[in-house]
Formats: C-alpha cells, sequence, structure tokens
C-alpha cells in the first residue's frame, strides 16, 4: 500500500477544512514526507483538544490527545510546541478552526 506524504495529507486537511466551511493554516511546515502532523482543534476562536498523529503497535496511526489538562491552556499548549519541535524539527503544527473538529479529523484520518 502506498504511504501518503505528510504535505499531502495537510492539504488534503486543509481543503476539507475549507469545504466543511472551516479555517485551517499551518503553524509550523514540517517534513513534507514524513513530518509528524500535530493538530490545534478550535470552534470560533475557542482552544479546542491538541491532537498527535502517532504510529500504535498494531502498526497503523491513531491520534491521541495531547492537550493539557490542567494550567493555562495557551501557555501550556506553547510549551508543549516548543518540546516537541525541539525533540522533532519535521513536526508539523496546524490549527483548525471549525466546529467539532476531532470529527472531522476522524473522518479525514480515515481517509488517509
Amino acid at each position: 500500500m502506498t504511504r501518503l506524504t505528510s504535505r499531502f495529507l495537510i492539504d488534503l486537511l486543509i481543503r476539507r477544512t475549507g469545504a466543511a466551511g472551516g479555517f485551517a493554516t499551518v503553524i509550523a511546515s514540517g517534513d513534507d514526507q514524513s513530518g509528524v502532523i500535530l493538530i490545534q482543534c478550535s470552534d470560533r476562536g475557542v482552544a479546542g483538544p491538541l491532537l498527535e498523529r502517532r504510529f500504535s503497535m498494531a502498526g497503523r496511526y491513531i491520534w491521541e490527545d495531547v492537550g493539557a489538562v490542567d494550567g493555562d491552556g495557551e501557555t501550556t499548549r506553547a510549551a508543549y510546541y516548543d518540546r516537541r519541535k525541539k525533540a522533532d524539527p519535521d513536526l508539523w503544527i496546524v490549527e483548525l478552526d471549525i466546529a467539532d473538529a476531532p470529527q472531522l479529523v476522524a473522518e479525514w484520518a480515515a481517509l488517509a
């Protein structure tokens, strides 16, 4: 089976979000071929879950909520972004602003 590149998946997500009436923007560009994808979900500017695409032990990709559970969300997320970028400079960070962004991500992930 052909593996889709990170760049292709990000472009698909941006188009899918726009078609659903939302807004998507790339905060940080990673490696076009295989960069890890981190998605900040928002609804009308209110921050929602922070989702990261990870490879599971079962041999497939899963989406894991890696958002903060306590403290100042904005500061905590910025610190998480910084830690992840230091650990993986090929990281993609994408923000989606659309109602029920996690559901859109799940539908998009099923296509890939």
